[in-house]
This record gives C-alpha cells, sequence and structure tokens, in this order.
C-alpha cells in the first residue's frame, strides 16, 4: 500500500510455449478490462523498461544464439530486476491491475526445463535480486509444442520480426519448456489456470476473461479510475 486504506494492485501474468497466443489474447483482455474501467498497464519479458527492450534483442535475435543456457538466465534476471523496481512494483503499489506477458514461470521453463539449469538456482536469482514478488494469477496457454512453433514461425516470418532464436531450437527442447510449464501449474492449482490454447483466438480469450473476472471478483479488487 501506498496510502492509507488504498488496496495493492493485482498481478496477472501469461505463461506458455511459443505460439500459444498469448500476447495477443494479454492485448484483447487489456482492452476489454480498460472499457470496464479497470486501471491496466500492460508489459512484456524480456522488456517492459528500455533496457529490458535492448536485452529481449540480444536474448532472442538471431545473433542472439551466441548466449549459453547460463548467460540466459542472468540477463534475463537483469532484466526483471529492471522490469518490476521501474514498472511492476510501482503499479502495484498504486492499486493498478498489471498484466504481464511472461514472468519468472518462463524463466523456470526455458532455463530450467528447456536448458536444463538447476530449478533452485533461478529460483535463488529471483528471491535475492528480485524480491517475493509473484503473480496473484498465472495464465498457462497450453498447446503442442508443434502447433505453436507453426503458429509461431508464421507470425515472425509475416511480420518480419528477428525474434526467433528460441523457435530454432529442436522440438525436444520446447517439448520440456512445455512440462515444466505443466509442472509448475500443478505445482500452483490455486493460483495458476491452464487455459486450452489449441483453439480460435475468441474460444482461448474467453478462457482467459472468465479466469480472470474470476480473481477480480474473489478477491474483491476494483480500479482506481
Amino acid at each position: 500500500m501506498t496510502g492509507q486504506g488504498r488496496q495493492a494492485g493485482r498481478f496477472i501474468v501469461a505463461e506458455g510455449v511459443e505460439g500459444a497466443g498469448k500476447s495477443s489474447c494479454l492485448r484483447q483482455l487489456a482492452a476489454t478490462l480498460e472499457a470496464q474501467g479497470y486501471d491496466v498497464v500492460l508489459t512484456q519479458e524480456p522488456g517492459g523498461t528500455e533496457e529490458g527492450r535492448a536485452l529481449r534483442a540480444l536474448l532472442l535475435g538471431d545473433y542472439g544464439r551466441i548466449w549459453s543456457g547460463q548467460a540466459e538466465l542472468l540477463l534475463m534476471t537483469a532484466a526483471r530486476v529492471q522490469h518490476v523496481q521501474r514498472v511492476i512494483a510501482p503499479a502495484l503499489a498504486q492499486g493498478r491491475l498489471v498484466l504481464c506477458d511472461r514472468f519468472i514461470g518462463s524463466t523456470i521453463a526455458y532455463q530450467g526445463g528447456g536448458r536444463g539449469l538447476p530449478v533452485s538456482s533461478i529460483t535463488a536469482l529471483h528471491r535475492d535480486f528480485v524480491g517475493d514478488i509473484q503473480p496473484d494469477l498465472t495464465l498457462l496457454f497450453d498447446v503442442d509444442p508443434r502447433i505453436g512453433l507453426a503458429r509461431s514461425r508464421t507470425r515472425l516470418s509475416g511480420e518480419g520480426v528477428d525474434e526467433g532464436r528460441f523457435e530454432a531450437m529442436d522440438l525436444d527442447f520446447h517439448h520440456r519448456v512445455r512440462r515444466s510449464f505443466l509442472d509448475q501449474a500443478a505445482a500452483t492449482p490455486g493460483s495458476t489456470a491452464i487455459i486450452d490454447a489449441n483453439g480460435d483466438s475468441a474460444s482461448v480469450c474467453s478462457q482467459a476473461l472468465a479466469e480472470v473476472m474470476q480473481l477480480l471478483e474473489r478477491s474483491h479488487y476494483k480500479s482506481f479510475i
């Protein structure tokens, strides 16, 4: 809280394998919630700050192929420190509704599940340098990696976006990432909702919106607009 009588905001994170549709759905959720009067902050990782966007280009672009798993972990954590300190924590203290495209769950899934780094090292870095901030709700957009990768590669090619380094990883890598996400969901059933992302965008976003509204109603959250 930042002032007497002001409630803390709510922190909602979208996670999932490449091509699960979480980013486009999160944008739709933000627009829908803003139309209902909620004070929404829409952000992403890596990114969300000028420094984070610079690291995003290094990590996701083709020339980012040189990074080892350990280097990825440190760079992702550095971007998250800036992001939390400058964007997420202040917005939550102001009572705002933060929608974030990826957070610590993606680091556990990609650098832990995919790259094979110890999850204990990942969570220790988060605890020591980011703090104890965790999502109030994680929306896990779940799709078969083969379907997701086809979608993501088509999108990147069509948009001419140089962010395809993880799409270039082999299918086994992406299956390990998905398994990690599902394991995380199983370990946090009270704060994670699995969204079936195999269908069309409208049905996927409808599921996600329903989960978000349940959280807001259950926690008696009100916007400060």
